[in-house]
Formats: C-alpha cells, sequence, structure tokens
C-alpha cells in the first residue's frame, strides 16, 4: 500500500483523489519559501492554529457553518479558490459541509491516523493549509456521498453578490 489509502484517483465522482500518509514534517513543498513566523505575521493566532497546525475549531462557533450565502471559498491563508457555495449543504454537524471541491486539483488529501483512526485531511494544495477532513458514506443525499467538514476559521467567503455580505 505504501503510503496510499483505499481513496481511489480523482477520476471517480463519488469519491476523494487518493490520500498520502501524514507525516507531520511541515508544509507541503510548495510553500517552503514561508516560515512559520512569516505565518503568524500574517495569521491570527487562532487561524494560525487551526491551518498551519490542523487545529480544530469549536462546533457551531464558525461563521461560514450556518450560511447560505451564494459565492465562493476560498483558502484564508492563501485566497486560492476551494469551494463553491453550490456544493455546500446542511449537514447539522457545526462545521461548514460540502460535497465536493471547486477542482480536484485544488485540494490535496493526507491520511490522518491522530485521534486513534484513520480520516483523510484536506489541505489547500497550492500553501497546504489544513481546512479539516472528508467523509465517505455517512448517508447524505448530496451526489457525491462526500462531506467535506471544513473548518470557517480556514475559509473566507467572496459573494457572488457583494452587497449580500458573509
Amino acid at each position: 500500500m505504501g503510503g496510499v489509502s483505499d481513496h481511489q484517483s480523482p477520476q471517480s465522482p463519488d469519491q476523494p483523489a487518493t490520500a498520502t500518509d501524514h507525516h507531520d514534517d511541515g508544509p507541503s513543498p510548495q510553500v517552503g519559501q514561508v516560515t512559520d513566523d512569516q505565518w503568524r505575521e500574517r495569521l491570527t493566532p487562532e487561524e494560525f492554529h487551526v491551518l498551519r497546525q490542523a487545529g480544530t475549531e469549536r462546533p457551531y462557533t464558525g461563521e461560514y457553518w450556518d450560511t447560505h450565502t451564494e459565492g465562493v471559498y476560498s483558502c484564508r491563508a492563501c485566497g486560492t479558490e476551494l469551494f463553491r457555495s453550490q456544493q455546500k449543504f446542511d449537514s447539522h454537524c457545526g462545521w461548514p459541509s460540502f460535497f465536493a471541491p471547486l477542482a480536484e486539483d485544488r485540494v490535496e488529501y493526507i491520511r490522518d491516523m491522530s485521534m486513534g483512526m484513520e480520516r483523510i485531511e484536506v489541505r489547500c494544495r497550492s500553501c497546504g493549509s489544513h481546512m479539516g477532513h472528508v467523509f465517505q458514506g455517512e448517508g447524505y443525499d448530496t451526489p457525491t456521498d462526500l462531506r467535506y467538514c471544513i473548518n470557517s476559521i480556514s475559509l473566507t467567503l467572496q459573494p457572488a453578490d457583494p452587497a449580500a455580505g458573509a
């Protein structure tokens, strides 16, 4: 198996792309130019904890868990567009939930063996920031049978209608 989970390739419409093992050895190679000190200068302490240290915000506390504004959700750290409101759904879990990313090449999947279980972590492919986790087979009535459980603090919503606000 060698560092690959049993998830299928990105061509499968109902499963996320192949995951790699999580090694806790720092950010993805794409962000080698940005140091932890530089990230600390750019992000609030809470943002740094979630985005750069793979923390999790408390459920029902983030600004987007129950937002229904149309628009695009971008990585709060680097601005890469990751999710669209059309793929957001109410999962009642306390975090924003999406059934698919904007495009598979915008996210990366990392096998996360913390917390005594196997999960699939979702990161921004552009900057390596932690977004949340993706779960499969929970029975939600969505086209993919996936739930991307994403921290609000990892995202910035750009409303389709700027007057609508977040």
